[in-house]
């Protein structure tokens, strides 16, 4: 499975070509449209998610709701749209694509580099990523994320299953999708000082499938690693500095004796077990039958109200960098994106073991994998 996208900030809207969906998927728009709801969520994001309501329509790929093997065509309006309007940008922001696109591709402002390099972009991922997660749960695999820190506030979901930081980070139910309710007070507190400010903050999320069988991607070859592909999702969406697999970064501080994640077998499920799973769900570039579980880190979002300074790149001249109208914090919206992103990779990975041109193809050949792993 592969995907592109297509589109600028304040252009007509957002594309999305998925190639490689196999036929006979039900697509569920009012999921995808979900999906993008919880994109535009959050507690410190800006203006913009006033104006636009995000909504799907499925152009190609589809006859009635069922996919037929075809590319699939996501399209999503923009609200906002007076790209010929804009005015032009002189100013290039500290921490931003806008120098460097002007230098890479020649132009006299920043503007053509802003509309495309924009977080905006993104709601076309997370509508791809939606139909990457409806054929995931085709095969019993679901993708979460919750944020665990903004700013200097970090929360503790130690105790916590799986289906308690589902159930805590719902939207109707948290306002930064974070699972620890009195860290996320501290958060909008933390949030509310940096807009008074005119600053932003970055901060954690953590993305979690659930379900995923063993076998996923290989060792055999380095681009076909599972860890790799996901690290390289994660890390292209934009702010994205850091990517952690399971323990990641943690484990890089202990003795092997206390990262490396014991195995059992447990006879009445007829299934390898392990007590912990600090490798995150991946051996080796292989997912190994655990939840696999990665980190992203988000830098703040490079545009100030109270702008650094900068260079005028017609006068030379020391200036305040341009501003555009900005989140305070995208933290929670950057973790809906990495779920997209996540389950793309791991619908590919799936598709490439299991492939088939049709969803009953597929199921055949997985279920025949399952009685295998039974017998190993």
């Amino acid at each position: 499975m592969r995907y592109m996208t297509s589109g600028e900030s304040h252009g007509k809207g957002l594309f999305a070509v998925m190639d490689g969906v196999p036929a006979g998927l039900k697509i569920d728009t009012d999921f995808i449209n979900r999906e993008l709801l919880k994109r535009m969520h959050g507690y410190g994001r800006g203006g913009r998610m006033s104006i636009e309501k995000d909504t799907v329509q499925v152009v190609a790929g589809c006859r009635g709701n069922m996919t037929i093997g075809s590319p699939v065509g996501l399209f999503i309006a923009n609200r906002d749209h007076k790209i010929d309007k804009m005015p032009e940008v002189f100013s290039p922001r500290p921490g931003h694509a806008d120098l460097a696109g002007i230098m890479k591709y020649g132009l006299k402002g920043a503007r053509e580099v802003l509309e495309r390099a924009s977080a905006r972009e993104t709601a076309a991922r997370v509508a791809a990523g939606a139909v990457a997660k409806l054929l995931l749960r085709e095969f019993g695999m679901d993708v979460l994320s919750h944020v665990k820190s903004i700013g200097s506030e970090a929360a503790d979901t130690s105790g916590l299953t799986i289906d308690e930081i589902a159930a805590l980070t719902d939207i109707k139910n948290s306002r930064l999708r974070c699972a620890d309710k009195k860290a996320e007070e501290l958060m909008c507190r933390e949030i509310d000082n940096a807009r008074k400010a005119g600053d932003t903050l970055g901060g954690v999320f953590e993305v979690i499938v659930r379900g995923v069988p063993p076998g996923l991607g290989s060792y055999s070859q380095w681009d076909k690693r599972l860890d790799g592909a996901l690290a390289r999702a994660v890390m292209s969406i934009p702010a994205v500095k850091a990517v952690s697999i399971g323990g990641g970064i943690d484990c890089a501080k202990l003795p092997g004796s206390e990262v490396h994640d014991p195995i059992s077998y447990d006879n009445s499920g007829k299934t390898f077990k392990r007590g912990s799973n600090n490798a995150g769900g991946v051996e080796g570039g292989v997912s190994n039958g655990e939840a696999v579980i990665l980190e992203g880190y988000m830098k703040p979002i490079a545009t100030l109200m109270k702008p650094l300074k900068t260079v005028d790149i017609n006068t030379k001249t020391e200036t305040e960098a341009a501003t555009e109208r900005a989140d305070v914090t995208a933290v929670p919206s950057c973790g809906v994106v990495a779920e997209a992103v996540t389950a793309i990779e791991i619908a590919s990975a799936f598709l490439d073991k299991f492939g088939g041109d049709s969803i009953n193809e597929i199921q055949r050949h997985f279920e025949g994998y399952k009685e295998y792993l039974g017998r190993v």
